[in-house]
């Protein structure tokens, strides 16, 4: 899809959600507007005000426009590709959980989000079409399953987007997982601080602690230019509260995909006081592949990250198994055993080296 655009109108004050409103503020061209509409009967659309202020309208490749303005590659699908793709829904016993790790389930509150990220997941469960929110009774089934099982250390809220809760309904949430002594951490992946870091205020920080839970914010975040001062400023609103900030990615062609902006981002995080946690091989979620490297290419990435870049920086890349088989590790191997049983260790440089050393 094209996106040279003509005349740059103004930012919408308010989220971008049709192809019109796209069109309007200079995001997608008339001549395009077809293929978008398209998409949009599919596949829920929203940018906030935040990102589309980054959005460089005269950047065809434009990283931020990439991740949220739809594209007609989208209806695209390959055999490979699926619905589910990393399998929530084999692994959730009652609706709203997601119990695939013996210690730890997710929690899935809600399926709005501030912005839907064209790369996502879950496109088919999110949006005004998805699966929604939960209704009281089942958030009581699902928090029951929580008590149930002992094994269960920490909750994970997730979506859709938990911070699109209200902060009642949110220390709600907090109450009642603090009244369950074998939840011990409580874990919210968001993209909120950067997309709408207006909404990270006092009254919502207040309802994501407890004084007997641990909790952790996973930031999601793609490309360095979204940690604007605004999300920084949220950022450190939460570190400052006493919570915990963590990172994930998602490794994307034409959004993040060369050893700069790469390095760039992680860097970025840590400045923000956010650790560097995981970086994502794109899921096989259907009308995806414009996105996907290929394993290869996205080890050598992470390997050009050695060295360049300190060990505060450095994310774990990971694979979603598909079917539901869990999280892989797929970062490079810096030591490989021959079949002597010698191993040769590789530096930062690609040079190798044996270990233990020869005399």
């Amino acid at each position: 899809m094209s996106r040279q655009r003509h005349q740059v109108k103004p930012t919408s004050a308010r989220p971008i959600r049709t192809p019109a409103e796209l069109v309007e503020t200079g995001l997608v061209t008339a001549e395009d507007v077809a293929g978008i509409e398209a998409v949009a009967q599919r596949y829920a659309i929203a940018i906030s005000p935040a990102m589309a202020a980054l959005i460089d309208r005269c950047d065809p490749n434009d990283p931020i426009a990439r991740q949220f303005v739809p594209d007609a590659a989208e209806l695209i699908a390959t055999p490979e590709e699926r619905d589910d793709p990393i399998g929530d829904l084999a692994y959730s016993p009652v609706e709203g959980i997601v119990h695939r790790y013996p210690d730890r389930v997710l929690l899935k509150a809600v399926h709005v989000c501030p912005v839907y990220c064209r790369f996502c997941f879950r496109r088919e469960m999110v949006g005004p079409q998805g699966l929604g929110t939960l209704s009281p009774e089942a958030m009581d089934r699902a928090l029951g399953y929580i008590a149930d099982h002992l094994q269960i250390s920490e909750v994970i809220l997730t979506g859709g987007e938990p911070l699109m809760i209200s902060p009642r309904r949110l220390a709600e949430i907090m109450q009642r997982l603090a009244a369950i002594d074998h939840v011990k951490i409580v874990r919210f992946h968001t993209r909120v601080p950067v997309v709408e870091p207006e909404r990270i205020d006092k009254a919502l920080i207040a309802a994501l602690k407890t004084s007997r839970k641990a909790t952790y914010v996973a930031l999601h975040a793609n490309h360095p230019r979204e940690l604007t001062p605004p999300a920084r400023a949220a950022c450190a609103r939460l570190v400052d509260s006493g919570i915990v900030m963590i990172s994930q990615s998602v490794l994307l062609k034409g959004v993040n995909d060369d050893s700069d902006t790469l390095a760039a981002l992680m860097r970025t995080f840590v400045e923000t006081r956010v650790k560097p946690y995981y970086l994502h091989h794109p899921d096989l979620a259907l009308g995806t592949g414009h996105f996907r490297l290929t394993i290869k290419e996205g080890r050598a990435l992470v390997a050009g990250l050695r060295g360049r870049i300190s060990g505060l920086c450095q994310p774990t890349y990971i694979l979603d198994i598909p079917g539901g088989h869990g999280k892989a590790v797929i970062g490079p191997d810096a030591i490989r055993q021959d079949d002597a049983g010698c191993f040769t260790v590789s530096d930062f440089k690609g040079g190798g080296h044996a270990y233990p050393p020869a005399d």
